[in-house]
């Protein structure tokens, strides 16, 4: 039988109980799905290397439950052994592993002091799961030859004429699938870093699984570059939570049905639906209808010779774009089963607000909503870069959006996520009205509206506990919210001291409102002088 499988992103500062996963598990076989995939990174208590394990990380004693309690489900551990180290990378005693000090997320491919290291997170998975696929990342390695050893052996196979990078990569990941061949499981791997340097490929043991994941298209033009080397093929769609304010519903269905299709038509062993970063108020139970529709999707697509022809002919170059009426979605009508609102709430919120102009549409990219807001400790970034669409027409459609979507909101995890976007939108209309008084030097009505801003993130800091405490959220959220407030705050006190021209010239609210603002620092040199922070 195929491999069906939909991907939980443990990873993303998740921590679900046992019941809450227990449920997850009972999600996957009451639709269609044969196993179950947890992306661990850091967040697994890895019994040879506890210590980067933080608060409610995963317990291999919850797996042996879990494998227990679901035996006809498979539960398979996603770990990473290069990049995507970064919960490592910056846990105190992991720094020693990085390629670059304090940059990236990627760890050196040429330090022994890591390779054994990753060489015990796969022992440790062997272990803790009775899984066939152990899977063992590698995408994304972006800083493959930045410190000086591996820079040195990259140079030093190009010379030979190879392609170094690829290389270095095989030299790294080839011995680790080999590991988990010897410890008598079937590695995995990702695809996007052999389709960069497909001379890796030839340091990899055939029954290594490669999971071809390609969000905005198909994947007719990348699996049969791994097929034709002999090797066995996961196609993998997403649902697109990263890149929206909520979820782009209708590009995520294309993307499902389209690797659904194609899995039969390429032969591939199977379908892995990947779901991302469900922190930044994002809510893994208002993804579960989607969930479960692509699994009834997978397990309703009928054969390539069953299959009439003008269901075909996709073209996976495309930029993904919605080929169905919403009345055809399944997606949608997984919601519709949960009720009337529950439609018309993800319509609204996965569809409607979507259109609200170029900074909610579909784009691929992480939404700088979440990330802009939140991210980076100062929430004055979402005002700087996005003023003028927020304060503008398209908050103003979006507004109107979420107030209709709040009143439909049928449960606290809808409410919670509709009242993030609007707090996000009324943060940056707030702030704009405050720089136009204090450019005025109406410095204590720029304060009051500021300070209006304080209660947005005090009632976001509750909707992250409850989500963290319904659905095994992230703590991270609820802290944001705190850095953030106490951000504002620093910003009014500094408002209060600078913005009547106590420097001798007034501060703009741009440069006043960053983290490292300092008084009489007229020029911003630390503005200037970005390569500090290089």
């Amino acid at each position: 039988m195929p491999l069906r499988m939909w991907m939980y992103d443990l990873a993303r500062e998740q921590t679900p109980s046992p019941n809450q996963l227990r449920a997850l598990c009972r999600l996957s076989l009451d639709n269609g799905y044969n196993a179950f995939g947890l992306y661990l990174e850091h967040r697994f208590r890895y019994p040879s290397e506890p210590w980067a394990a933080g608060k409610d990380s995963l317990e291999p004693e919850t797996v042996k439950l879990l494998e227990k309690e679901f035996p006809e489900l498979r539960i398979i551990p996603f770990i990473n052994l290069l990049g995507h180290m970064e919960g490592f990378l910056y846990t105190e005693g992991g720094q020693r592993f990085a390629e670059e000090r304090f940059r990236g997320m990627q760890a050196c491919p040429s330090n022994p002091n890591f390779v054994e290291f990753a060489k015990n997170l796969v022992r440790d998975a062997a272990t803790c799961f009775k899984s066939e696929i152990i899977h063992i990342g590698g995408d994304e390695t972006k800083q493959l030859g930045a410190c000086p050893k591996c820079k040195a052996k990259v140079e030093g196979w190009n010379e030979e004429g190879l392609d170094g990078k690829a290389m270095l990569y095989g030299e790294h990941f080839g011995p680790m699938a080999d590991l988990v061949l010897s410890l008598g499981r079937r590695p995995g791997t990702w695809g996007d870093m052999f389709l960069e340097h497909p001379q890796a490929l030839g340091q990899m043991p055939k029954q290594t699984l490669i999971f071809d994941w390609q969000y905005m298209g198909g994947c007719l033009d990348t699996a049969p570059v791994f097929q034709k080397d002999g090797f066995e093929v996961v196609l993998c769609p997403t649902l697109h939570v990263y890149d929206a304010a909520w979820f782009h519903l209708l590009q995520s269905e294309q993307n499902v049905r389209l690797h659904a299709r194609q899995a039969q038509q390429l032969k591939a062993h199977g379908v892995c639906l990947t779901t991302w970063e469900s922190a930044l108020f994002a809510s893994y139970d208002t993804l579960f209808p989607a969930i479960a529709a692509t699994g009834q999707i997978l397990s309703a697509v009928q054969p390539e010779s069953e299959r009439p022809t003008s269901e075909t002919d996709d073209k996976p170059s495309e930029k993904l774009e919605p080929k169905f009426e919403t009345e055809d979605s399944r997606f949608l009508a997984a919601y519709s089963a949960q009720g009337e609102h529950d439609e018309v709430w993800a319509r609204l919120m996965g569809i409607e607000l979507n259109q609200c102009g170029q900074f909610f549409a579909f784009s691929g990219h992480r939404s700088p909503l979440k990330a802009r807001l939140l991210l980076g400790g100062n929430p004055f970034l979402l005002w700087l870069h996005h003023r003028e669409e927020l304060a503008g027409s398209s908050g103003d459609a979006a507004l109107l959006i979420l107030e209709e979507a709040l009143r439909t909101a049928p449960s606290e995890a809808t409410k919670g996520i509709t009242l993030f976007v609007r707090s996000a939108i009324e943060f940056a209309r707030l702030v704009e009205t405050a720089s136009g008084h204090y450019a005025k030097g109406e410095v204590e009505s720029a304060i009051a509206r500021l300070a209006l801003t304080r209660q947005l993130f005090d009632d976001l800091a509750r909707v992250a506990q409850r989500t963290r405490e319904r659905t095994g959220g992230s703590y991270a959220d609820i802290e944001r919210c705190r850095t953030a407030k106490e951000h504002v705050e620093r910003v009014i006190v500094r408002i209060r001291k600078y913005g009547d021209g106590a420097l001798g010239y007034v501060p703009s609210f741009e440069h006043l409102t960053q983290h490292s603002f300092v008084p009489q620092d007229q020029g911003a040199w630390w503005l200037i002088n970005r390569w500090i922070w290089e």
